[in-house]
């Protein structure tokens, strides 16, 4: 057994559907993958958005109502708080704003000392529908007093 099959979790198929083993193919080419560290954990935690863009990864709209549970996140924080070479969380959505434990989440992952990434689309800000039930008019201190980098997206372009 090589070194890179003898480390992958068991529950991992070792054939395809087709029945080809990706193992036995770079075994067979003399090819080894070596693991590398991550540095960053990308969190999509919501569906829901404000929004309904064509061009959406995860089809987000505002008839989404999936998000990440409160124990997946904290399993996320614990992850985060577990690997000092996982510098960087990155939360993305729908509007990720909009799950109930995006504050929480942002804090706990700054007293980590990770640096937090929010994929924002800016309108939210803006949208009546949404920003009383987000404080969206606190959102842009909340995001500097936690050190926010900010990855905003402009929708229509």
């Amino acid at each position: 057994m090589s070194v890179l099959s003898s480390n992958l979790p068991a529950e991992l198929p070792d054939r395809d559907a087709e029945g080809l083993s990706f193992i036995s193919t770079l075994e067979k080419h003399g090819l080894q993958i070596k693991p590398v560290s991550i540095r960053t954990m990308q969190v999509n935690i919501t569906r829901q958005c404000n929004q309904e863009c064509t061009h959406c990864h995860v089809d987000a709209s505002p008839q989404r109502s999936e998000s990440m549970s409160p124990a997946i996140i904290e399993k996320c924080l614990e992850i985060l708080g577990a690997y000092n070479e996982i510098e960087i969380l990155d939360i993305t959505g729908g509007a990720p704003e909009l799950h109930p434990g995006f504050f929480s989440m942002v804090r706990q992952a700054r007293n980590l000392k990770k640096k937090v990434m929010v994929r924002h689309n800016l309108t939210i800000l803006f949208d009546k529908n949404y920003s009383n039930s987000i404080k969206a008019d606190a959102l842009p201190a909340f995001f500097a007093e936690n050190q926010v980098e900010i990855i905003a997206s402009l929708p229509y372009y």
